[in-house]
């Protein structure tokens, strides 16, 4: 299943990130989105980890797309280990339970994590990440 995949962060006009998503199966629940993307980003990373070339270029579209979402680079993979697929679902998964991101598909927000999802090849689904605020405010 091919969904079109947004971050965003609120401030921003435009995402952060935008790519087409090719999930493994059609989830039915939210869990199972979360789960099946996390799995396809982790292999993702596998594969940009393997297949790093010796002498690195970017083509002018890759500029511009790293241009657009505010950071141009080589997408380099620094370090040996290899993501544990199982820790970032089980972080991925507490981190929606604990707000610090959101999930819209076609512009309606989805909370329950075991609720039915309706999805269509090509349905946009967007993850509204939070930053944490830091300052004096919260010690007084």
């Amino acid at each position: 299943m091919k969904l079109n995949a947004i971050v965003k962060s609120p401030g921003r006009k435009r995402g952060v990130a935008a790519r087409e998503l090719d999930l493994p199966g059609m989830p039915r629940t939210l869990r199972e989105l979360i789960e099946q993307t996390v799995q396809a980003m982790v292999g993702e990373f596998e594969q940009r980890r393997a297949g790093e070339s010796l002498l690195p270029y970017l083509t002018e579209r890759e500029i511009g797309e790293g241009a657009n979402t505010g950071k141009v680079g080589f997408g380099a993979v620094y370090g040996e280990k290899a993501p544990d697929e199982r820790q970032a679902t089980e972080a991925a998964l507490l981190a929606f339970e604990d707000g610090l991101y959101r999930v819209f598909l076609r512009q309606e927000e989805a909370t329950e994590l075991d609720a039915p999802l309706t999805l269509a090849d090509g349905d946009e689904v967007v993850f509204m990440r939070f930053t944490m605020l830091a300052g004096g405010f919260w010690n007084r």
